[in-house]
């Protein structure tokens, strides 16, 4: 693809979403061990070959709350976006921005509340911890002195309740895509300032090339791997209804591919509109019914299961394609809209 393409598959990009970034941070209340934990020399450590790890100061479940928001989070994250140009950042389309602001707002609620109830509990639970640590420590096959020193460093390990609140924060951040014109120069002699200058303008050139580059290859993999959704999903309805489990067709089944269609379309900044209308024509022909029509009607089954055979198949042979064109498309029609934009 030409350079002037993708500099517009750039500008494209920039106006149809934003990169978005979530961090959940809470302690996790690790701390290394030694060797003398384990009853070893450490002179008999090799370190390019082992690792000794994490001790868990606290139990897995005093920690569930934060753990089952951070999940949460990078679930959201993840269904929502595409990875960009090898992960470095998620591709956030503009149509699904107000709703995944919305479900991010409730987990940092709930963040927010699993914190203010950890941090009241802390007290009780680092002193339970302690004495589950002093137990179990007692079962270890060292001298007195050992399991006491063992467990003095446990008990110095757990910060004080103060010292841990500044610890948890739940941020979101949204950024453009930019590609670096220049960089700048700090203060350097005369006879550096040219080389220097010279050195940084070269980088910012290179990166400037990676990512324009990439630019196309990310919009390609978006669109593949809109297709792939789709013919799993359809897999995954087929294999539902022919296994029995929900006798026949269940309207949790239908609904599925209701919500996955709705989602397509704000995912779809691509705009590919051939598998769009594929999921369009599937709306009308196989969702007027229900799933109560569809277990009294063992023709109209036949035809749901034949329908969702076909759209799987084709949406597999589409992502076997090279999406090429759909990309040159997508960035021509771009630059028309930034020209009239302008």
């Amino acid at each position: 693809m030409k350079k002037e393409t993708n500099t517009d598959l750039l500008a494209v990009l920039t106006r149809e979403g934003v990169l978005i970034n979530a961090s959940v941070r809470y302690p996790r209340f690790h701390k290394k061990l030694q060797a003398a934990d384990l009853g070893l020399e450490p002179n008999r450590i090799d370190e390019r070959l082992l690792s000794l790890g994490h001790k868990k100061l606290l139990p897995k479940e005093a920690l569930a709350d934060l753990a089952l928001v951070e999940s949460r989070t990078h679930a959201l994250i993840e269904k929502n976006t595409f990875p960009f140009l090898g992960g470095i950042g998620h591709f956030l389309p503009n149509a699904k921005l107000v709703d995944l602001q919305e479900r991010l707002n409730s987990q940092k609620v709930c963040f927010r509340t699993a914190c203010e109830n950890f941090l009241r509990r802390y007290d009780e639970t680092r002193r339970n911890a302690l004495l589950d640590w002093r137990s179990a420590i007692g079962q270890l096959g060292t001298t007195p002195y050992e399991r006491d020193t063992l467990y003095a460093q446990i008990e110095e390990a757990f910060p004080d309740r103060e010292s841990i609140e500044k610890r948890f924060a739940f941020e979101v951040h949204l950024f453009q895509i930019a590609v670096p014109e220049d960089l700048g120069v700090e203060l350097v002699t005369f006879a550096e300032q040219n080389e220097v200058r010279l050195a940084r303008h070269e980088a910012a050139r290179t990166a400037g090339h990676e990512i324009r580059a990439g630019v196309e290859q990310f919009v390609g993999e978006c669109v593949t791997e809109l297709r792939h959704q789709t013919a799993q999903l359809c897999e995954e309805m087929l294999a539902s209804m022919r296994s029995g489990k929900t006798d026949g067709v269940h309207q949790k089944t239908l609904n599925r591919l209701v919500k996955f269609i709705g989602d397509f379309k704000q995912m779809n900044f691509c705009d590919d509109t051939e598998m769009e209308a594929q999921l369009d024509r599937v709306r009308r022909e196989l969702l007027s019914c229900s799933a109560e029509d569809y277990r009294h009607n063992p023709a109209a089954t036949r035809d749901l299961e034949a329908g969702l055979a076909d759209l799987r198949d084709h949406a597999r042979h589409l992502a076997q394609q090279e999406a090429r064109d759909l990309v040159e498309r997508f960035g021509q029609m771009g630059r028309r809209k930034l020209q009239l934009a302008g």
